[in-house]
């Protein structure tokens, strides 16, 4: 184990090291750190890198013990606003539980919408089920708890919250978390005929936009950035890991973050 004043590395395995940090902040911080190095050519070879709620692992190291060492000397800037590609997500704010998250907000069940699409997200990380991504960017004040007994069925493109996270469910399962609108065509959120099958990766930025706006002809789950349509084809308590680029769960995510 290597540890310095920003995170913890653990050998995991023979070929694989999990870095563990302080929080979702640093973890966003380093796992773009990764990536930006890998792509510049400065880091040893690594097969994949799965970021988690509060770690990132680095699979298919060559030496992680030397790997570690090197880690925990590394200057990790903090994520710029504007990196990342955009992805915008429609959404009808009718949710069963608008109003009990209006009570929690201090304002009526109609001014949820509008706080909620107020503010650009980043996917932290994947886990629960293919295609569920972890978003963080709602302040503190917001964060709002899961509810105390489950729904057995969540319906697919619930949009919800639950601690500090926002998510859209990809598929019906079961969920406890609060639900406050719905995406009216949630498949391209998982599409394995797609390169890339999951529509929210790690270090995407979401933003979610009423469905009476995205009506005029824009595609569902298209990306902003370039208008690009998506082909169409799924906080609290305990949870999977993390999950690789595809939505694949995977260990290195924390087992707080269950659905």
């Amino acid at each position: 184990m290597t540890v310095s004043r920003s995170l913890a590395a653990y050998p995991a395995g023979r070929h694989a090291l999990l870095v563990e940090l302080s929080d979702a902040e640093h973890t966003a911080a380093f796992h773009t750190e990764v990536l930006r190095r890998r792509a510049a050519g400065s880091l040893p070879p690594v097969t994949e890198v799965v970021p988690g709620a509060r770690t990132v692992l680095l699979d298919g190291v060559p030496d992680p013990e030397a790997l570690a060492r090197r880690v925990a000397e590394w200057q990790v800037p903090p994520v710029a606003d504007d990196t990342g590609d955009v992805v915008e997500i429609p959404v009808r704010y009718d949710g069963p539980d608008l109003a009990d998250v209006a009570a929690l907000w201090g304002v009526g069940p109609g001014e949820v919408g509008a706080r909620h699409a107020s503010f650009t997200y980043r996917v932290a990380f994947c886990g629960f089920a293919p295609g569920f991504g972890y978003l963080t960017g709602l302040p503190a004040h917001l964060h709002v708890p899961r509810r105390s007994t489950p729904r057995t069925r969540v319906p697919a493109g619930a949009v919800a919250l639950a601690g500090p996270y926002s998510a859209v469910y990809p598929r019906a399962t079961p969920g406890g978390w609060q639900l406050i609108g719905t995406m009216p065509d949630p498949r391209p959120l998982w599409d394995p005929a797609r390169e890339r099958a999951a529509l929210l990766t790690p270090g995407t930025r979401v933003r979610f936009v009423t469905a009476d706006r995205m009506a005029d002809g824009t595609s569902t789950g298209g990306t902003a950035a370039d208008g690009a349509s998506a082909d169409v084809a799924a906080a609290d308590g305990a949870g999977p890991g993390g999950a690789t680029a595809d939505g694949t769960a995977a260990t290195g995510a924390r087992p707080e973050a269950g659905a």
